[in-house]
């Protein structure tokens, strides 16, 4: 009889090596054969999961992108009685990726992103990445503040946190002095009313 594949494991295995190696050198540094050997899988199998290496880097950024929105999701829904200011404050926290379990990822990320500059269909998902957490933020601005414009706000604060984030990475700001920076935006944001 034969065996029965878990193709979406698989893929993900594979996605989960990518972004090992993309931590390590940069997505230039990642080729198929590194892939496979990484998700110990034959490069066959790669593959046939993958028809390309733009296919498997896409599926690897929707699988970083999904984490990361997981993440803030679980931490929004874990406290449901918590301020849209305190909730603000978390999910912000969440996507400027500072702590130092983050710091892989913060690397892998900023290495798609440096990527998706000449890549139209990586650029096409951290758009719509940015979209719907642009969205998340200017709905919590709007509850927890009196802003005029909470779509600007959402930007800004969403391109704040990158920016952030860049900085901890090459070591311009601590991780202490970006969450202060992140901190002080949001107390100018809403003042007093944050919780």
């Amino acid at each position: 009889m034969p065996r029965q594949v878990d193709h979406e494991g698989r893929r993900r295995r594979i996605a989960e090596a990518v972004c090992q190696l993309a931590d390590e050198s940069g997505l230039e540094g990642v080729t198929l054969r590194d892939v496979a050997a990484r998700a110990e899988v034959s490069m066959g199998a790669v593959q046939r999961c993958f028809r390309t290496k733009e296919e498997m880097l896409v599926f690897a950024l929707t699988h970083v992108g999904e984490r990361i929105t997981a993440r803030v999701t679980a931490r929004l829904v874990a406290s449901p009685a918590q301020s849209a200011g305190t909730a603000l404050g978390h999910a912000a926290t969440e996507i400027a990726l500072l702590q130092e379990e983050r710091r892989a990822e913060a690397r892998v990320w900023l290495a798609f992103v440096a990527q998706a500059a000449v890549s139209p269909p990586l650029a096409g998902i951290l758009r719509a990445s940015y979209a719907e957490l642009q969205a998340l933020f200017a709905r919590l601005i709007g509850e927890a503040t009196a802003a005029a414009d909470p779509e600007t706000a959402a930007r800004t604060l969403l391109a704040l946190a990158d920016g952030l984030t860049t900085h901890v990475l090459i070591g311009h700001l601590s991780p202490a002095e970006a969450l202060r920076v992140l901190d002080g935006h949001l107390t100018r944001l809403w003042g007093d009313r944050a919780e």
